[in-house]
Order: C-alpha cells, then sequence, then structure tokens
C-alpha cells in the first residue's frame, strides 16, 4: 500500500526500502517529491523530517518552475536544434533523393523530399539522433564494464517522459533516454556508469551512494547539470 505526507501544497511520496537514514528528493520536470526511508520508520518520523525540509523542498521546486523549456520543434529553416549540449541552426534542404543529415560546425542540414510533413522530418532525425547515440554508448559500456567489473548484456534507447534511464538487474541490460543526445557528453556517460552500477546495487541506497562516490566523484555536479538543462516541450507525467 503506498504511502503519503502532504505539507500544505506539497505531497510526498514515501517508500520503504532496507536503507540506513531517510532520503528525500525532488525530480524534474515537475518537482514531484519522493521520501525513501527504512523500513520500520513510522510515518509520524518521516513527516517531522520533511517537515525540517519543507524550505529546501520549495527552493527545489521553485529552480525547476523557472527553467528552461524547449519549445516543441517545427522543423523549419534557421530553428535551434541542440546536440551534444552545443546550438546548431538547422537547414532543411528540399531534393527528390532519400533523406538525409549532415553536420557541421554551426548547422545540422536535414534533405527531405519536396512536401514532406513534420512529422516525416522528425522521424528523419530522430534515426539520424539514434544513430549517434548507437556509435557512442558502445565505447562507453565497453570502458565501464572493465572498469566496473560488470557485464552489461544488452542496451536500449527508448524515449522516456520521466527518467534519463533505467536498469534490469535480472536481465543484465540497461535503458538510455534518446534525448540524451542533446546533452554535453559527459552527462551521458554519467547516466551509463550510474545504470551499469546498478548492476552491482541495485537500489539507490547508501551502497550504491559510495559506488558512485568510488568510481565517478563528479556524480553530483554531473545530476545538477543535468536536471539543470532546458526540459523537453512535451508534459512530463509520472511513470
Amino acid at each position: 500500500m503506498s504511502e503519503s505526507i502532504q505539507l500544505g501544497d506539497v505531497l510526498i511520496a514515501v517508500t520503504r526500502k532496507a536503507v540506513k537514514h531517510v532520503y528525500l528528493s525532488v525530480h524534474p520536470p515537475a518537482g514531484q517529491v519522493t521520501l525513501v526511508a527504512p523500513t520500520d520508520t513510522r510515518l509520524e518520523v518521516a513527516r517531522a523530517y520533511a517537515v525540517t525540509r519543507l524550505g529546501w523542498i520549495r527552493r527545489q521546486q521553485a529552480k525547476l518552475r523557472a527553467q528552461a523549456r524547449d519549445t516543441p520543434r517545427q522543423y523549419v529553416e534557421r530553428e535551434s536544434h541542440y546536440l551534444w549540449g552545443r546550438r546548431y541552426l538547422l537547414s532543411v534542404v528540399e531534393a527528390d533523393a532519400k533523406p538525409t543529415v549532415q553536420l557541421d560546425h554551426r548547422r545540422i542540414t536535414l534533405r527531405v523530399r519536396p512536401g514532406s510533413t513534420l512529422a516525416k522530418r522528425e522521424e528523419v532525425l530522430s534515426a539520424w539522433h539514434r544513430a549517434l547515440l548507437h556509435a557512442a554508448v558502445p565505447v562507453l559500456i565497453r570502458q565501464w564494464e572493465a572498469k566496473l567489473g560488470v557485464k552489461v548484456n544488452g542496451y536500449f534507447l527508448q524515449r522516456m517522459k520521466t527518467k534519463w534511464g533505467g536498469c534490469s538487474y535480472r536481465t543484465g541490460s540497461i535503458r538510455l533516454n534518446t534525448e540524451l543526445v542533446r546533452k554535453p557528453r559527459d552527462l551521458l556517460e554519467y547516466v551509463v556508469v550510474h545504470e551499469m552500477l546498478h548492476l552491482l546495487e541495485p537500489t539507490h541506497g547508501e551502497r550504491f551512494v559510495a559506488l558512485l562516490e568510488q568510481h565517478y566523484p563528479s556524480w553530483r555536479e554531473a545530476r545538477t547539470e543535468l536536471n539543470a538543462l532546458p526540459l523537453a516541450a512535451e508534459r512530463w507525467t509520472a511513470g
């Protein structure tokens, strides 16, 4: 049975796990609040702790509300698009040939057939994004398999609405959000390492944090930067 704490207009979802301490988090994009508490913690104790952190919760939610949002893409001439954290201008060329995408130092050139729809232009660019990720991700996985002493049985690219990545401890596979292609490369690496560490520790408890500290000491800075970048235009929902 799910539990929650209501503090004024702040709703906090409570989860009990085999951890030693209480962990409070505010999640993008909408500022959902979660509290992970040791299994035997009484709800009143968790509530008292949340009350002491209410000011911090509100500050984090305010930061998310003020965060820039991408406007919906129209895939038209001179529209701004981001790739690996850099801003490029889109150039659209209509030609009676197979659609392609080319990149130079300041421009992304999208070649499509005359009269192509917005959906088709998005499809072509998305396929290109996936190809870039498929070129980058295996290199990172091989590099970190050696460092962590784990084996990734497979990875999947998926457009996810609330998470940057995921891990299936049982199957030894990881999932990565296709939106990561728009973010700096080091943030892709952080998410890959984060998910691979779940093959050693499936929870977000103290052991997992210790592993992050050991193998990726700048993880807090990476997480903060990732969650401070512009949010996608669509309305994200919990899932």
